[in-house]
């Protein structure tokens, strides 16, 4: 990301969002933001290809030979299910890196009818169904808890659906083609109505990337065109928008990947600026993380931000003993050798953290003394 962008987001949101205080947490730990301030995200690890999750017995190399190291080619999408992360490659398949069984395979149920020819986005509910997007097949395919194929939503040829949320029995996909959210009755597969192609010119979709709702139903769309993130409520009727084009702290260039937790923090992944912003419920930013390189923590070409409240268990050995974590955050890189990148959100135990509330009026007090 520039200079500018750094140095204001460092000096202004840092120094906000975490107290200064005497970190007691390891330090060569990777933290956002990082020492003195309270930390808010730790790096944990990173995947890449086979070697990062299989592990071969000595019995089976005997048997079988040294397996090559099977690696991502260019990541998109990804989510986790009960231990088991599913990456859409997208020059291959969806990739399950399955951290019980140490194994890394294709999404079995991707054969046949559930063929995929270039998958971009993933979506995953309650009950482990899976919902892929395939602009170039066209269409939005559907998996099972078992990752067996199940059908697939719309007609190839006339759209480019590039993601896909389901919400109670509706889904909605985002359409680059027609620069419009389509929603689908579940159960009949069919159209019932669109978004982001009604009211003002100010209130339409340009070229939507990804889509997250939060906790209260409202709909976030990512518009790479619109270099902003766009709130509908579920019908469609348009509220608001946060950010815009530029370099400062709280803008976009090439937003992508969109995730929310369930406080109502907003996610958002920027393939040229290689980070991940953080925002409040208001729209106003918290913090960022990340950078391009690299290293651990950095990304290139960042695509997509996932959260996952559940599997932490995979993850405790990463932690710093002082921190502790509220819930896991993946974020692809389609460049490097850090393919997905795992987080996570948490707190420094024993350390009070203001709230969002008491965040906001700081912010308020110190823009008005900056423009003051």
């Amino acid at each position: 990301m520039k200079n500018l962008f750094i140095k204001l987001a460092i000096l202004s949101i840092f120094a906000l969002w975490g107290c200064a205080s005497a970190p007691t947490r390891k330090p060569n730990g990777i933290f956002f933001p990082p020492a003195p301030d309270l930390p808010r995200v730790q790096f944990l690890t990173s995947f890449s290809g086979l070697k990062d999750v299989e592990k071969q017995s000595s019995f089976n190399r005997f048997v079988a030979g040294e397996q090559g190291n099977k690696i991502l080619d260019k990541p998109y999408g990804v989510a986790m299910y009960e231990g088991k992360i599913y990456v859409c490659d997208t020059n291959d398949t969806v990739v399950v890196l399955d951290l019980r069984n140490k194994s890394y395979t294709a999404l079995k149920g991707a054969t046949g009818s559930g063929r995929l020819i270039q998958p971009i986005n993933i979506s995953i509910e309650s009950d482990g169904t899976k919902y892929v997007t395939d602009p170039v097949r066209g269409q939005v395919v559907v998996f099972d808890k078992n990752d067996d194929y199940v059908k697939a939503y719309g007609t190839p040829g006339n759209w480019r659906p590039v993601d896909a949320v389901p919400y109670e029995d509706r889904l909605y996909v985002a359409d680059m083609t027609s620069g419009q959210i389509k929603v689908f009755d579940k159960q009949s597969g069919e159209i019932v109505k669109t978004i982001g192609d009604k009211g003002e010119p100010s209130e339409r979709i340009d070229r939507p990337t990804n889509l997250a709702f939060d906790n209260e139903g409202y709909l976030y769309v990512t518009d790479i065109g619109r270099f902003q993130v766009v709130k509908f409520d579920r019908d469609g009727h348009f509220r608001n928008t946060i950010g815009k084009a530029g370099d400062n702290w709280g803008h976009f260039t090439r937003p992508k990947g969109i995730a929310i937790d369930r406080e109502g923090h907003l996610y958002v992944a920027d393939a040229s600026f290689n980070n991940v912003q953080i925002f409040n419920k208001e729209g106003r930013i918290l913090m960022f993380f990340g950078e391009g390189g690299t290293e651990a923590g950095k990304f290139l070409l960042p695509a997509k931000v996932s959260i996952s409240y559940n599997d932490l268990q995979y993850f405790q050995r990463y932690a710093d003993p002082s921190f502790q974590m509220e819930y896991l955050i993946f974020v692809t890189s389609q460049l490097g050798d850090r393919s997905i990148s795992v987080l996570a959100y948490g707190k420094e135990k024993g350390k009070k953290y203001p709230t969002d509330e008491e965040l906001k009026k700081q912010l308020q007090e110190k823009i008005k003394k900056t423009s003051g």
